[in-house]
């Protein structure tokens, strides 16, 4: 362990891929850092299950070991606009039925739930979340999923999911291992980012049967897309909002709680709202395969 000179996202960086890495540089000092990139993906085997380089990830990493003086990039040829602010832009969307709705779910007649992510749809799905959810809408990065529910033409519910956040206590304790023993499976954990009911919708029970027809599909849609499977759903719950009904009604497991600090505390004081940290296993024998050795 001596030669390592970064750990990054769980890959240890000896002196050797750094020569490697200084190397290919001076190789190529036309290329660009993007291009840059794509050649260390490819001499690494670094891809997404997909297929597709992880090239956001190895940019990530080069200016890492810029940062720490390992190694000196090609000069920037531009300086993109910090995407942040645009992730939040929301477009006008044509008028929907708010009238409030009532009743049993089944008295809603059958209950579309549409992928909407690159279709017509997503302006909606962005819109609602950003008008009636208490965090807003924000374009999510990574894998991800979007699903709008309707009741004829009627918005009912939105549903977002993306990759799960890499580090979390909880999660540990749950799966019985520290991260380290399981990393290489992280990319099959969907992580519920944002999950609506609308609020002229006033229908018991409607959260939970979501959550359950969601659990059924999910994992193929995931297969569909990024072409890999899903072995386990998690959610956080904020307590001082919500008690997580739906999800103990839809079996999901309550993990724990936070401790309230947040991702960017600097303090033991807390700082945040406490959150449940809630599971669903898709997969009943994921332990014995997360943690065998990748």
């Amino acid at each position: 362990m001596a030669d390592v000179v970064l750990s990054f996202r769980g890959r240890l960086l000896r002196e050797a891929d750094v020569a490697f890495l200084r190397g290919l540089i001076a190789q190529h000092p036309d290329l660009s850092r993007r291009q840059l990139s794509v050649k260390v993906c490819a001499a690494w085997g670094w891809v997404q299950p997909n297929g597709q380089p992880r090239d956001m990830v190895c940019r990530s990493l080069l200016l890492a070991l810029q940062r720490a003086g390992h190694l000196e990039l090609p000069a920037k040829r531009q300086s993109p606009p910090n995407n942040a602010i645009g992730h939040r832009h929301v477009a006008a969307v044509p008028p929907y039925d708010t009238t409030p709705l009532t009743g049993t779910v089944a008295s809603l007649g059958p209950l579309t739930v549409a992928l909407v992510r690159r279709t017509e749809s997503e302006a909606l799905f962005a819109h609602l979340l950003s008008r009636y959810h208490y965090l807003g809408y924000r374009r999510p990065v990574g894998e991800h999923l979007k699903y709008l529910v309707w009741a004829g033409e009627r918005p009912l519910a939105c549903l977002g999911w993306s990759s799960a956040p890499r580090q979390l206590d909880l999660r540990d304790a749950f799966v019985g291992a520290p991260k380290q023993a399981y990393r290489h499976q992280l990319h099959r954990i969907a992580y519920n980012t944002r999950f609506l009911i609308a609020p002229w919708v006033h229908v018991p029970g409607l959260a939970t049967h979501l959550l359950s027809r969601i659990a059924r599909r999910i994992s193929a849609d995931w297969q569909a897309l990024y072409h890999h499977r899903i072995d386990l759903l998690e959610s956080f719950v904020d307590t001082e909002r919500f008690p997580g009904t739906c999800y103990r009604a839809a079996n999901w497991i309550c993990v724990g709680r936070s401790a309230g600090w947040g991702t960017k505390s600097k303090t033991p004081t807390p700082t945040v709202s406490i959150k449940e940290f809630w599971v669903y296993p898709l997969n009943r024998h994921f332990r014995e395969h997360w943690l065998r050795t990748p």
